[in-house]
């Protein structure tokens, strides 16, 4: 760290004021300490000629000299300490700390000398004599000493916001005379109090105008119990305490304001400099006065992403009070924004992020200002990041406008459900209760609705007990069972189970092995209970490390300053350029699946719930991301009916089965057939293994050693017991046929168990596993539609309301900034808003996915007979088995500032994809794709040394592939060759084969000849220690040539296709369509001129995980509600 000054006027006594060119002299210590610096730090721009110019002066005489005055306590505090270490590598800045003892004691012509001056106010600092320091020396002022005046005093603080036309909260300022506290403009009454004329009714604030007065007091309304709230410094674990009194204090002079209703959160900001700002919240001292500490003790601040209404504030704010490094407090509320408070020099506690940004902005400005009067060679680093430009597939240079992703949750325990039919009026009460009657259908995840469910079941059981002739029509068993799983982990949790009502007009359709008994007429409710399917530890690393890794997508991606890459992406989120919104559906996992990804991208630190509350939008809005399975459209029906046909046929597949079941001649779904042969002898070895596997458990049980095994994720083997004995009760039915339907849950339940319980060493677990895969291979994706055709009805069913929003996003970006925009080279410094990148992420399940990619597979977005590199991704899609967890579809828009801006050339989209996290035994045949954004031939010669661990991060295959090879030759995958998958840390150094301009090796090539497949951006992202967090495979460019005006026009087609029936219901909100949901609507059209080849893609499997990840720029623009227009299609598909 650097030494503070050995003592005053060391320096000589001349006066050197800014403009000076004199040499700067480092006292000893100083000059030591940095000489030392000096050799290892030259910074590569000023080595060479400049260097030479000037070797007869010795570099250490011409430094800048930069001072920190301030008490101690801050001067020495760690943020300070962190910061200065940062700053001490800018090579020509030197650093003196002032003695607290010389600031106290000694006249200012005895203060060390400096060029720049960091000084401060704080309890007991003389800032007279900070004053009179700065007109006897004229140094840089990094923060003005007299406005700091003003900052003490909350009137001047509020005079100086309302000038600046900044949103205050209502106030009104009460002075008093000390002597003479009695005559003031005070009335107060039970329930508020007038000042000066002005009213302000309870709940309202009283601040002691004296800003170093932490003592605020909130008062509450009789209606609310009254009393009053006294907010303090925290002392400890608490900032502020209940009090009964309810009148206003008599003496001193206080602002009174209204109060404003947040949710519970302040936020804090804090700015460096006009151009950067960094927010996070803290829980509102005034909600319950108990401080939130983590496991180390310090204040828990959620991280926060600010509007563009609110970075304005913040150049505002910083401008107006003079103060380059400055804190305030936000007020959220009613949609608005409310400065409350400006705190004047403040920093980030504990944030290596901010610390870095922070010393590259103060060394940057010191430098700009300083070292021309130093004649320092010394130019603005055109930072890469600043500016997302990339090299595209004709040579110009692109700049990045807006990243979509469409992404799978992760990793899950399996997921269960069970279905009874119930009549009770006590149900019929509880569905209209809940307004289940205006749509049909109702929906119940809140503890309180599941206590009401969990009651029913425990009335109509004991009523069951004493009359077993009564006119209870539900079964014992489905009832007993239902209150088993409500009465699970002894609370509710949303996120655990929910509970399913539909209406059924005359009683249920005979469907499965469930419902045997003979129906009654009469209406009914079927009651879909589901539980299980919470995301996994594992899951949860999965999707931070995909987050980490989807940072790198972007140009710029590796920050030079911070030791890990995607820092330039992490500072363009504080710096106001980007526009993040992340979406999720209402499923618990999907949720925290997008929490956690969050929590990597933006390099956050903490629990995953207050980065869910802050920064994910649960998009249950019109069915965006959710789907309603129990409702299936007619074709789906359809589908699902003439595949149990086929697949239980007790023989061989014929090649009319093949005609039938793979129209598309889908090489994984053909190959799954192969391994099939006969689907119902599979089904009798699936069978048979089950019962093997139940048996095995109930020895285990029977055994005492292991009866009180711990199983993952804190499941016993009582429990897995029931897990499989309802798939071995389920699987085969009464009249000795296959229920197929439950083929998906056993390959969900045996994956999950052959990768987390493998422990348990059970016999044939694995030929269970490849028996159910195969199976389901056919099943999951045929579910989605068997024919082209009705892929389309089905995938348009689930996903127009997305597709609308995807063009929605892709439409803003290009419109936003038609207007005057600067080109981005010339805008460096300029706050313009609208200069930004757009990232939206839209978490979401399985059927979306499926939905998704078969749009674009068949709904004629290009014709692969003329176009080879679509007919290179259709090939490698279907040979793809199953989009497992951590799917990713990433559309990428470029514009090219040298063209016309009404030219189709302008705007360049791509299309990547990853089928997510890695199976167990997918070494061997894994399809292969071309990388990410394939590489132009400069790149060939650059093949990494296969294994080190920069090969995970460009994993190339072992020769070039030339246009002509199939793309489907199963060949060993080049991503999973290095079976040593090194931590997250690697990433920092991105492998010397890069470009090292700071465009992350983002070349595409020309036309479409594809050389070498593209350095991925992405290190395999495996863990040490953590074996079962499987990899996810790199994201493969499906194509990186597209105009914008294609992909408008063909999502325009896909969405208007479907929607020629429901014009009308385009506009209505979700609610008051899902009563029609259950009808065809979504089948009248015909399909679309489609094109590729079969999808055969399918649910989640084993997830090992590896990453080659987009990486997702970061933003900041307040929670907007996604667009209501979007059809609401309510589909919700169990996953």
């Amino acid at each position: 760290m650097c030494e503070p000054c050995e003592g005053p006027g060391e320096r000589g006594g001349e006066r050197r004021g800014m403009g000076d060119t004199g040499d700067v002299v480092g006292s000893e210590d100083d000059e030591q300490h940095f000489g030392e610096m000096e050799t290892s730090l030259k910074n590569e721009m000023f080595q060479g000629e400049e260097m030479e110019d000037d070797e007869d002066e010795s570099p250490p005489e011409r430094q800048i000299v930069v001072g920190i005055c301030a008490m101690m306590k801050k001067s020495k505090s760690k943020p300070m300490t962190q910061i200065l270490e940062r700053l001490c590598k800018f090579d020509y800045i030197d650093m003196v700390i002032f003695p607290e003892e010389v600031i106290l004691e000694e006249p200012v012509e005895k203060w060390p000398l400096c060029d720049c001056l960091i000084s401060f106010h704080s309890k007991g600092f003389p800032l007279d004599k900070a004053v009179d320091y700065v007109k006897l020396r004229n140094p840089l002022l990094i923060n003005d000493l007299n406005m700091q005046y003003f900052i003490q005093d909350r009137r001047e603080v509020y005079r100086i916001l309302k000038e600046e036309g900044i949103d205050l909260p209502r106030y009104a300022v009460l002075n008093r005379d000390p002597d003479n506290p009695e005559e003031c403009n005070l009335v107060e009454a039970e329930d508020h109090v007038e000042v000066n004329g002005e009213v302000f009714h309870k709940p309202f604030v009283e601040k002691p105008v004296c800003a170093e007065d932490h003592n605020v007091y909130i008062y509450y309304p009789t209606s609310a119990g009254g009393g009053s709230q006294r907010l303090f410094r925290k002392i400890g674990s608490r900032s502020s305490v209940y009090s009964p009194e309810t009148s206003v204090r008599k003496t001193g002079s206080y602002i009174y304001e209204e109060f404003m209703p947040t949710d519970g959160t302040d936020v804090k900001v804090y700015t460096v400099g006009p151009d950067y700002a960094h927010a996070e919240a803290r829980k509102s001292p005034a909600l319950d006065g108990k401080v939130e500490r983590d496991s180390e003790g310090k204040e828990i601040r959620y991280p926060v992403m600010l509007t563009a209404m609110e970075k304005l504030v913040a150049r505002k704010v910083c401008l107006a009070f003079k103060q380059t490094v400055c804190g305030f407090d936000l007020l959220r509320a009613n949609g608005h924004s409310f400065v409350c408070d400006v705190n004047g020099f403040s920093f980030v506690k504990n944030s290596m992020k901010y610390y870095d940004d922070c010393a590259k902005v103060l060394g940057n400005m010191v430098m700009r200002e300083l070292a021309p009067h130093f004649h320092i060679p010394w130019s603005i680093p055109m930072e890469a990041e600043d500016i997302p430009i990339v090299p595209t597939t004709s040579g110009t240079m692109m700049e990045l406008r807006c990243v979509i992703a469409i992404i799978r949750h992760g990793d899950r325990t399996p997921k269960q459900k069970m279905k009874m039919e119930v009549r009770h009026p006590l149900f019929f009460e509880l569905f209209e209760k809940h307004g289940g009657n205006k749509s049909g259908k109702l929906k119940l995840k809140k503890p309180k609705q599941l206590q009401e469910v969990l009651d029913i079941a425990r009335l109509l059981l004991v009523e069951l007990g004493q009359h077993t002739d009564c006119e209870i029509e539900e079964k014992k068993s489905k009832l007993a069972q239902l209150k088993t799983v409500l009465e699970m982990y002894g609370h509710f949790s949303g996120i655990n189970r929910k509970v399913q009502l539909t209406y059924l007009r005359s009683g249920q359709p005979k469907a499965s092995s469930e419902e045997e008994d003979s129906k009654k007429d009469g209406p009914s409710l079927l009651l879909v209970l589901k539980w299980g399917g919470e995301l996994t530890p594992a899951g949860r690393v999965q999707a931070e490390e995909l987050g980490r890794a989807f940072r790198c997508m972007y140009p710029g991606g590796q920050g030079d300053y911070a030791g890990f890459p995607g820092c330039g992406l992490l500072r363009l989120h504080s710096t106001y350029r980007h526009d993040l919104k992340i979406y999720a559906s209402d499923e618990g996992r999907v949720q925290m699946t997008a929490a956690a990804f969050a929590k990597g991208l933006l390099a956050l630190e903490g629990e995953l719930t207050p980065i869910l509350v802050q920064m994910v939008k649960s998009a249950n809005m019109n069915g965006l991301l959710d789907s309603d399975s129990d409702s299936l459209t007619d074709c789906q029906q359809k589908v699902k009916a003439s595949l149990h046909e086929i697949m239980q046929k007790d023989q061989d597949f014929t090649p009319e089965n093949y005609d039938k079941l793979a129209p598309t001649g889908s090489p994984s779904l053909v190959n799954s057939m192969k391994v099939i042969e006969n689907p119902v002898k599979t089904c009798d070895k699936v069978y048979t293994l089950i019962q093997s596997l139940t048996s095995q458990i109930r020895k285990r049980l029977e055994d005492p050693k292991s009866a009180d095994l711990q199983l993952y994720h804190s499941e016993t083997l009582e429990l897995m017991l029931q897990r499989w004995s309802k798939l071995e009760r389920d699987f085969r039915m009464k009249n000795g046929r296959y229920d197929i339907s439950k083929i998906p849950d056993i390959y969900d339940c045996i994956k999950y168990d052959t990768q987390h319980n493998s422990s348990l060493a059970l016999e044939d677990t694995l030929e269970l596993f490849r028996l159910s895969r195969a199976l389901a291979d056919i099943v999951i994706p045929q579910e989605y539609g068997i024919s082209k055709a009705e892929k389309l009805d089905i995938s348009q069913a689930y996903c127009v309301p997305l597709l609308k929003k995807i063009q929605l996003d892709l439409q803003r970006t290009h419109e936003d900034e038609a207007v005057n925009k600067l080109h981005p080279l010339y805008s460096r410094g300029v706050m313009s808003p609208g200069r930004h990148v757009r990232t939206r992420l839209y978490f979401t399940s399985e059927s979306h996915v499926h939905s998704l990619l078969s749009i674009f597979r068949y709904g004629g977005l290009l014709d692969e007979e003329k176009d080879q590199q679509w007919k290179q991704a259709m090939d490698y899609l279907s040979a793809v088995t199953e989009l497992n967890y951590m799917t990713q579809i990433v559309i990428m828009l470029y514009e090219d500032n040298d063209k016309d801006p009404s030219s189709e050339e302008r705007f360049h989209v791509e299309l990547h994809f990853s089928p997510g996290v890695k199976g167990c035994d997918d070494e061997e045949n894994v399809p292969l794709g071309f990388g990410f954004r394939p590489a132009s031939s400069e790149n060939q010669d650059k093949k990494p040394n296969q294994g080190s661990l920069e090969d995970l991060s460009q994993d190339q295959p072992d020769q070039a592939l030339h246009i002509s090879d199939p793309i489907n030759i199963q060949r060993r995958s080049p991503m999973i060759r290095n079976r040593k998958t090194g931590s997250m840390e690697v990433l920092s150094e991105t492998s010397p084969t890069q470009s090292t301009k700071g465009s992350m090796s983002h070349r595409l090539f020309p036309s479409c000849s594809r050389q070498s497949p593209e350095i991925k951006p992405t290190i395999g992202l495996g863990f040490e220690g953590c074996s079962m967090v499987p990899s996810i495979y790199p994201l493969e460019t499906l194509h990186n040539l597209l105009s914008l005006k294609q992909v408008e026009e063909f999502l325009s087609r896909v969405c208007e296709s479907s929607s020629d029936a429901h014009a009308k219901t385009m506009k209505a909100l979700s609610s008051l369509f899902n009563s029609q949901s259950q009808t065809s609507l979504y089948c009248l059209q015909q399909p679309l001129s489609s094109s590729g080849s079969e999808t055969s893609l399918r649910p989640p499997s084993q997830p090992l995980w590896h990453g080659s990840i987009p990486s997702s720029a970061v933003s900041s623009a307040g929670p907007s509600s996604p667009v209501t227009d979007s059809s609401g299609m309510n589909f919700s598909f169990s996953e």
